[in-house]
Protein backbone atom coordinates (compact mmCIF):
# COMPACT_ATOMS: atom_id res chain seq x y z
CA UNK A 1 0.00 0.00 0.00
CA UNK A 2 1.29 3.46 -0.92
CA UNK A 3 1.80 6.05 1.76
CA UNK A 4 -1.28 8.16 2.37
CA UNK A 5 -0.93 11.91 2.00
CA UNK A 6 -3.08 14.80 3.15
CA UNK A 7 -5.28 16.29 0.46
CA UNK A 8 -7.70 19.20 0.35
CA UNK A 9 -10.84 19.53 -1.71
CA UNK A 10 -13.67 21.93 -2.40
CA UNK A 11 -16.94 21.39 -4.18
CA UNK A 12 -17.88 23.62 -7.10
CA UNK A 13 -21.41 24.87 -6.79
CA UNK A 14 -23.61 26.30 -9.49
CA UNK A 15 -25.66 29.26 -8.27
CA UNK A 16 -27.77 30.19 -11.30
CA UNK A 17 -29.38 33.19 -9.62
CA UNK A 18 -26.87 34.57 -7.14
CA UNK A 19 -29.47 36.82 -5.53
CA UNK A 20 -31.52 33.76 -4.51
CA UNK A 21 -28.60 31.75 -3.16
CA UNK A 22 -29.93 28.38 -4.39
CA UNK A 23 -27.21 26.02 -5.54
CA UNK A 24 -26.24 22.49 -6.46
CA UNK A 25 -22.90 20.68 -6.68
CA UNK A 26 -21.37 20.48 -10.15
CA UNK A 27 -17.74 19.57 -9.55
CA UNK A 28 -14.84 19.03 -7.20
CA UNK A 29 -11.30 20.43 -7.01
CA UNK A 30 -8.65 18.30 -5.27
CA UNK A 31 -5.18 19.41 -4.18
CA UNK A 32 -2.39 17.29 -2.69
CA UNK A 33 0.64 19.38 -1.76
CA UNK A 34 2.93 16.38 -1.18
CA UNK A 35 2.40 15.29 -4.80
CA UNK A 36 2.11 18.75 -6.38
CA UNK A 37 -1.27 17.56 -7.64
CA UNK A 38 -4.33 19.63 -8.47
CA UNK A 39 -7.28 18.47 -10.56
CA UNK A 40 -10.93 19.24 -11.08
CA UNK A 41 -13.76 17.15 -12.48
CA UNK A 42 -17.18 18.53 -13.26
CA UNK A 43 -20.64 17.25 -14.08
CA UNK A 44 -23.43 19.68 -14.97
CA UNK A 45 -26.92 18.36 -14.20
CA UNK A 46 -29.14 20.24 -16.65
CA UNK A 47 -32.34 19.14 -14.92
CA UNK A 48 -31.19 20.73 -11.65
CA UNK A 49 -29.97 23.83 -13.45
CA UNK A 50 -33.29 24.31 -15.26
CA UNK A 51 -35.25 23.65 -12.05
CA UNK A 52 -33.48 26.57 -10.36
CA UNK A 53 -33.47 28.84 -13.39
CA UNK A 54 -35.27 27.89 -16.61
CA UNK A 55 -33.46 30.78 -18.36
CA UNK A 56 -29.96 29.86 -17.14
CA UNK A 57 -27.03 30.41 -19.50
CA UNK A 58 -26.05 26.77 -20.01
CA UNK A 59 -23.18 27.67 -22.33
CA UNK A 60 -21.78 30.13 -19.80
CA UNK A 61 -22.02 27.67 -16.91
CA UNK A 62 -20.31 24.96 -18.96
CA UNK A 63 -17.57 27.41 -19.93
CA UNK A 64 -16.99 28.41 -16.29
CA UNK A 65 -16.73 24.76 -15.21
CA UNK A 66 -14.38 23.97 -18.11
CA UNK A 67 -12.21 26.95 -17.15
CA UNK A 68 -11.72 25.51 -13.65
CA UNK A 69 -10.60 22.20 -15.15
CA UNK A 70 -8.27 24.12 -17.48
CA UNK A 71 -6.63 26.05 -14.65
CA UNK A 72 -6.00 22.76 -12.83
CA UNK A 73 -4.42 21.17 -15.91
CA UNK A 74 -2.08 24.13 -16.31
CA UNK A 75 -0.33 24.89 -19.57
CA UNK A 76 -2.11 26.99 -22.19
CA UNK A 77 -5.50 26.10 -20.67
CA UNK A 78 -4.58 27.87 -17.43
CA UNK A 79 -4.36 31.37 -18.87
CA UNK A 80 -2.55 33.74 -16.51
CA UNK A 81 -2.18 30.94 -13.95
CA UNK A 82 -0.07 28.86 -16.37
CA UNK A 83 3.18 29.56 -14.53
CA UNK A 84 1.74 29.11 -11.04
CA UNK A 85 2.40 25.94 -9.07
CA UNK A 86 -0.42 23.56 -8.17
CA UNK A 87 -0.95 25.11 -4.74
CA UNK A 88 -1.33 28.65 -6.06
CA UNK A 89 -3.77 27.47 -8.72
CA UNK A 90 -5.84 25.63 -6.07
CA UNK A 91 -5.89 28.63 -3.73
CA UNK A 92 -6.97 30.92 -6.56
CA UNK A 93 -9.79 28.55 -7.56
CA UNK A 94 -11.16 28.20 -4.03
CA UNK A 95 -11.17 31.93 -3.26
CA UNK A 96 -14.72 33.07 -2.48
CA UNK A 97 -16.53 34.75 -5.36
CA UNK A 98 -20.01 35.90 -6.22
CA UNK A 99 -20.45 34.29 -9.63
CA UNK A 100 -22.57 31.53 -11.11
CA UNK A 101 -19.87 28.92 -10.31
CA UNK A 102 -18.63 29.22 -6.73
CA UNK A 103 -16.28 27.12 -4.59
CA UNK A 104 -17.58 25.67 -1.35
CA UNK A 105 -15.60 25.34 1.88
CA UNK A 106 -12.32 23.42 1.88
CA UNK A 107 -12.24 19.96 3.46
CA UNK A 108 -9.30 17.64 4.09
CA UNK A 109 -8.62 13.93 4.01
CA UNK A 110 -5.96 11.28 3.47
CA UNK A 111 -5.34 9.45 0.21
CA UNK A 112 -2.75 7.29 -1.47
CA UNK A 113 -4.16 8.15 -4.92
CA UNK A 114 -5.24 11.78 -5.45
CA UNK A 115 -6.42 11.11 -9.02
CA UNK A 116 -8.76 8.36 -7.82
CA UNK A 117 -9.92 10.67 -5.02
CA UNK A 118 -11.14 13.21 -7.56
CA UNK A 119 -13.33 10.59 -9.24
CA UNK A 120 -14.54 9.14 -5.93
CA UNK A 121 -15.60 12.55 -4.63
CA UNK A 122 -17.30 13.44 -7.91
CA UNK A 123 -19.32 10.22 -7.77
CA UNK A 124 -20.11 10.61 -4.06
CA UNK A 125 -20.92 14.32 -3.87
CA UNK A 126 -21.89 15.49 -7.36
CA UNK A 127 -23.41 12.78 -9.56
Amino acid sequence: MSEREVFEYALLRVVPRVERGECFNAGVVVYCRARSFVAARTHLDLVRLRALDPEADVTGVRAALAAVEGVCRGGDDAGQAARDDAGRRFRWLIAPRSTVVQPGPVHTGLTSDPEAEVERLLDLLVR
